[in-house]
């Protein structure tokens, strides 16, 4: 792993392409409703454990990375976007939408109010699968 000693962000390869920024992870959730730091508590509190597991800010979003980014989640204005790839399209009910990222998929959940986290067990589970995809 490199980390870029600009933005401290870390990236599988040396000298990895990336947009540098200096954003405190609470500046992306001014204005967006306090529900989205539960949530978003919530998901760094399950995901603590998963190893090699680093995190940073990009310009709009907060990355997750192991060997590579394996989720993406962006603070919207009334919900966090959840993206994560895997080498298939998955089809499940809590897909928001699957897309085609080079030979991946990107996979987004949106995530309102933490009690549906809580509730849909289904939710962890795929981002676990995004996260043991990113090990390969």
């Amino acid at each position: 792993m490199w980390n870029c000693p600009k933005c401290e962000r870390s990236f599988k390869s040396k000298n990895q392409w990336h947009s540098c920024t200096n954003i405190d992870m609470g500046e992306l959730f001014i204005g967006k409703p306090d529900e989205l730091v539960l949530v978003f508590d919530a998901i760094l509190q399950h995901t603590a454990d998963w190893e090699p597991n680093t995190i940073g800010t990009a310009k709009n979003s907060i990355v997750f990375s192991s060997q590579k980014a394996w989720l993406i989640v962006k603070p919207m204005s009334k919900v966090l976007d959840l993206k994560f790839y895997y080498n298939e399209a998955l089809e499940q009910e809590v897909l928001h939408k699957v897309t085609p990222w080079g030979k991946k998929f990107a996979h987004h959940i949106r995530v309102q109010q933490q009690w549906e986290l809580e509730e849909n067990k289904e939710i962890f589970k795929l981002l676990r699968l995004g996260f043991d995809y990113s090990l390969l």
